[in-house]
């Protein structure tokens, strides 16, 4: 039986993977900084930490005695106002995490990145995007997020560079029962709602969150030591994934296709009104979302994607049940 760490166990992923190592029979920790907070898994069999990833002194405790940690909970800028201060923050929290781990002697510590660390194919190279593709820093004019999350997974692979036993893993976009926060859900629920009218002429892979945590259990047995796994489902137009999901919901899909020009304008006006910078962060890319290749985390950890019908149809039921839809 394995004594885990899951940082971030009372968010959208890193509470499935909590779930899905109780499921192992692994005995599992969660580190919280809100007295109290359980996340969506309510009374699930965790052993709970009050801590901060901010105060490297917090997690002594949390980190006693455990083999893997999960670090599911790095930085999430809200905004692109002060990209430096933004990246030193998230740099601060990362070392934080690896210093904790490195004191503790963890066996494994298996990081959750992000999609936009994955880059865009060469040019000429016609294939989809894969672990081999890195985010050129700096691409992207003033974005906080795609800035921070290329600066944790660095430092990731910095200290395995030194030592320290990392697997990191780069989940898509995440669906599927248990979005507090509303990271996608929101959007899903728009559309259940009938408020979402227009659609982006873009392609996204889309995949559900037990999906991502499963394969998350099974990079901390098998994963290779500062690899990056895609963890993806399904490759597909936003457009369609819309559709589906107000076909599921029962309500019109939407109707129009927002020209690329005009989210231009409101990434430039979002820059300039800072309270109108809402999704800017994730809209500046635009022309670079793109599918992936994840067939080495299918290959190498086991991941099959479930149907993203099924995947839409039981985000929604939990939607309902929870008094999000009526």
């Amino acid at each position: 039986m394995k004594n885990v760490l899951v940082l971030g166990a009372t968010g959208f992923i890193g509470g499935h993977i909590a779930l899905a190592a109780i499921e192992q029979g692994w005995r599992v920790r969660g580190l919280r900084r809100v007295s109290g907070a359980t996340g969506h898994i309510g009374q699930a069999e965790v052993s709970w930490h009050e801590g901060d990833i901010d105060h490297l002194e917090s997690l002594t405790q949390a980190f006693d005695g455990i083999e893997v940690v999960f670090h599911a909970a790095a930085y999430y800028p809200r905004h692109s106002r002060n990209v430096s201060f933004h990246v030193a923050h998230a740099v601060k929290q990362t070392r934080n995490v690896f210093m904790a781990a490195r004191c503790a002697g963890v066996s494994l510590l298996v990081f959750t990145s992000t999609l936009t660390t994955i880059g865009i194919p060469p040019a000429g190279e016609k294939r989809l995007a894969d672990e081999r593709d890195h985010y050129l820093p700096g691409s992207l004019s003033r974005s906080a997020y795609y800035e921070c999350k290329y600066a944790m997974e660095s430092e990731m692979l910095r200290a395995v560079a030194r030592g320290l036993p990392v697997v990191i893993v780069n989940p898509t976009a995440v669906f599927g029962p248990g979005d507090l926060n509303l990271a996608l859900g929101g959007a899903l629920l728009a559309v259940a709602r009938g408020w979402m009218v227009a659609w982006l002429p873009a392609q996204i892979n889309a995949v559900d969150v037990r999906d991502v945590a499963q394969a998350q259990i099974r990079a901390s047995e098998v994963g290779r030591v500062g690899e990056r796994y895609i963890l993806g489902g399904h490759n597909t137009m936003l457009r369609e994934l819309i559709v589906m999901a107000a076909e599921v919901a029962g309500v019109r899909p939407p109707r129009f296709k927002i020209p690329l020009g005009l989210i231009d304008f409101a990434v430039w006006l979002g820059d300039r009104i800072p309270r109108l910078d809402l999704l800017g962060n994730h809209l500046r890319a635009v022309r670079q979302w793109q599918g992936y290749d994840c067939s080495k985390a299918q290959r190498e950890l086991d991941l099959s994607p479930r149907s993203l019908e099924i995947t839409l149809a039981e985000a929604l039921d939990w939607y309902r049940a929870h008094g999000y839809l009526g």
